[in-house]
């Protein structure tokens, strides 16, 4: 991890300058910021280290704790939420054995809900690593699941 971040910066004229965009890279490498290499970046940055914690933990861009290959996020804005996107948030945490949102034991999942998607004529939406499905089903599900844990 430390050489992964150490190579990072030096794709960067000015790494200070650069905090949020070296995070992205760091989140996308790993699929959310390990607290290991927010220290190397807090080190070589002479950054404090509060101050990336800040960062890294105001934007909901951003992890600290491991998320799963797979995000599922299952939108309960206005439209989809008249539509039971609430009952399909319930049916995937339940087929993925979560108790609400969270990432599955084998990091293969991460669960959440989000306010919008964006696609409020295809209500109830989900997302899936930035693929939409619309008009979405709880017996449609399993098979989703299925299909995209491969």
């Amino acid at each position: 991890m430390k050489k992964f971040v150490k190579d990072t910066l030096k794709k960067y004229r000015n790494p200070k300058n650069s905090v949020i965009h070296i995070l992205h890279d760091i989140q996308n490498e790993y699929n959310y910021l390990p607290e290991e290499c927010l220290e190397v970046l807090s080190q070589s940055t002479r950054i404090p280290l509060s101050n990336i914690f800040s960062i890294a933990t105001f934007y909901k861009a951003f992890s600290v704790e491991p998320k799963g290959k797979k995000l599922i996020n299952v939108c309960v804005g206005t439209a989809c939420y008249v539509r039971n996107s609430e009952n399909l948030l319930k049916r995937f945490a339940s087929e993925l054995k979560l108790d609400g949102e969270g990432t599955t034991d084998d990091l293969k999942f991460t669960l959440s809900r989000v306010r919008c998607l964006g696609c409020c004529s295809l209500a109830p939406v989900v997302s899936i690593n930035g693929k939409i499905y619309g008009n979405l089903t709880a017996d449609k599900i399993k098979a989703l699941l299925e299909k995209e844990g491969n």
